[in-house]
């Protein structure tokens, strides 16, 4: 109850653009790296119960080659996030 008492900040925190691009790749990389390896299980388990089936064999090489674009673009986004920044421009330079 004591937490509601308090007074509000006198400043807001504002986060500079650099640093929202670094977080925003963090998510991207994050997110990418988890949806890749959710397809490489998936496509793993599809072609282990497969039995011979070539419809259920080729549904899990797609699974597997999505997997594997999926880990190309997290390797990627860091090089595609530092051009980002450097058109957008590393400092603000309006200070």
């Amino acid at each position: 109850m004591a937490a509601l008492l308090c007074d509000p900040p006198s400043s807001w925190a504002v986060a500079d653009i650099p640093t929202v691009i670094t977080n925003l790749r963090n998510w991207v990389v994050g997110i990418l790296a988890g949806l890749a390896t959710l397809f490489l299980t998936f496509g793993g388990l599809r072609y282990l119960m497969a039995g011979g089936d070539p419809g259920e064999v080729e549904a899990a090489k797609r699974a597997l080659k999505a997997a594997a674009i999926g880990y190309g673009l997290a390797v990627l986004a860091p090089v595609l996030v530092t051009v980002l920044q450097g058109i957008v421009g590393e400092g603000g330079g309006a200070e």
